[in-house]
């Protein structure tokens, strides 16, 4: 019997399609590197602030870190084991247990979460060319007065946050192997660049003991206004950490897709992705530590940092680092992802880089600016949210393909219409979909309560839930899937 030519279904593209072994060229240090360039950035290196400002101390904040990140490792190696066996990306992955149809609703889900982030590290690498040009040229930073109506930016704000959109916008019109190339070259210059901002603090704050010691956290801190609760803080912070990479730990096939072997994808990303988190939150923490000793005060924004340094040439290099830091990440972590999810919605009409297009356009559009005004909301409503839907799914995609397929797929029907993975005549399995839902609307009224700073009141038992947000729904969907494919088994 011959196999189906699934170059000619619709569910097929080029860049959707298996990459054969032949084909592929990532190392386990590529892996690492990818990782390096995706976790230094600067909401990396303010990880530890909202937690020290909670009540931690330096090391408790950054156990949480380093602990979360080995959770979320797990998540992120299972999920990655499909891509590297059979070569396929994260929507095609998602065919199997969702259907050829129901993939686009999970694949949406997590394409346009992932536009949320591209915006607001997109305002970040752009507001930070605009605050450090403001101190090489010496003009006045933009005030109300200067203000654009309806966007709430001035032209020069505005003008340099297209500049760097722009940019992001080159790497992915020059296709997947100039991110292998940005991040392969950006890792060891990221890494020397922290390590030389680490040196510069301890030097300049009198040695560890002083710039780390009790009495300097304690400034950074601040006053308390309520007595601190360690276990109080612990778990909602540690599933933040979790969520913060949620949503790679569902799209990490789109990268180990193009990995040697199971080897290689495994240990990259355990040399790359905790040791690179805890690292660069040490030196946000330490860095900061200093500037109490140096400047008087706590300075967490990196960007405000360096414009207390007087030399343009320090400044410029500064400047080009935090670009490349940015970059990196946002190429990688937030647009990869919603370009193949986008080409998934119709294969034969949009390809990756029209996908990456769309994704930027949206990026635009939400106003990513006023999305990261408020850092309580960042942390607690935006991390904590979306880590309770992309838990659900990524607990329906590990309990399918573990223990309901034992890691077996059939490739070929992955990209036909009717077939193994259509589920009957709709493409839909309702089953999975039900999990997620699930796995979603417990987590709901603690979310409601949280995003609306209390002005809807909910039991406190969801209120509970809601603090283990991600561990909830990922094992809630993931059981419910079970229970309803065995209740209820697809036709063959």
């Amino acid at each position: 019997m011959s196999r189906p030519d699934i170059t000619q279904s619709a569910l097929y593209n080029e860049d959707l399609a298996p990459v054969s072994m032949e084909n592929r060229s990532w190392s386990m240090w590529a892996i690492a590197a990818l990782w390096v360039g995706m976790a230094v950035n600067i909401p990396t290196y303010t990880l530890a602030s909202g937690m020290i400002s909670q009540g931690m101390n330096w090391g408790e904040a950054l156990l949480v870190i380093a602990l979360g990140n080995l959770i979320v490792l797990l998540p992120m190696v299972l999920n990655a084991h499909a891509g590297t066996k059979y070569g396929i990306p994260f929507p095609v992955i998602l065919r199997a247990s969702f259907g050829t149809i129901g993939a686009n609703i999970p694949a949406l889900m997590r394409g346009l979460v992932a536009c949320g982030w591209f915006g607001i590290q997109t305002w970040i690498g752009g507001s930070a060319i605009y605050t450090l040009h403001s101190v090489i040229f010496g003009f006045e930073p933009a005030t109300a007065a200067d203000m654009i109506p309806i966007l709430g930016l001035s032209l020069g704000q505005l003008s340099c946050f297209l500049l760097f959109w722009a940019m992001n916008m080159a790497v992915i019109l020059a296709g997947i192997n100039s991110i292998k190339w940005l991040e392969t070259l950006a890792a060891p210059f990221l890494l020397a660049l922290g390590l030389g901002l680490l040196w510069w603090a301890v030097s300049a704050g009198g040695g560890f003991a002083n710039v780390l010691s009790a009495e300097t956290v304690a400034k950074v801190r601040g006053g308390l206004t309520t007595e601190f609760n360690f276990w109080g803080a612990f778990w909602p912070n540690l599933t933040a950490m979790v969520a913060f990479w949620a949503t790679l730990s569902l799209n990490i096939p789109d990268f180990t897709r193009y990995a040697f072997s199971q080897r290689h994808q495994m240990l990259g990303q355990l040399i790359g992705l905790p040791t690179t988190m805890t690292l660069f939150a040490f030196i946000g923490i330490t860095v900061t530590s200093a500037t109490v000793v140096i400047f008087g005060e706590a300075i967490w924004d990196p960007v405000i940092l360096l414009g207390r340094f007087e030399s343009p040439l320090v400044i410029g290099f500064a400047l080009f680092g935090l670009t490349i830091a940015t970059l990196s990440t946002n190429i990688a972590a937030n647009i990869v992802s919603p370009a193949n999810d986008f080409s998934n919605l119709s294969p034969r009409r949009i390809s990756f880089k029209m996908g990456g297009l769309i994704a930027g356009v949206i990026g635009i559009l939400i106003f990513p600016w006023k999305l990261y005004s408020d850092l309580s909301n960042y942390i607690f409503t935006w991390l904590l949210g979306y880590s309770a839907l992309l838990g659900s799914i990524g607990g329906v995609m590990i309990i399918d393909y573990f223990v309901l397929r034992k890691m077996k797929l059939h490739v070929e029907e992955l990209y036909q219409r009717v077939g193994e993975y259509s589920f009957g005549s709709s493409g839909i399995n309702w089953r999975a979909l039900v999990a997620v839902a699930i796995g979603i609307s417990v987590n709901i009224p603690g979310f409601l309560q949280q995003a609306t700073n209390g002005s809807i009141q909910v039991a406190e038992i969801f209120n509970t839930l809601y603090t283990y947000a991600w561990f909830v729904s990922f094992f809630l969907a993931g059981g419910t899937h079970v229970a309803l494919t065995r209740l209820f088994p697809p036709k063959s």
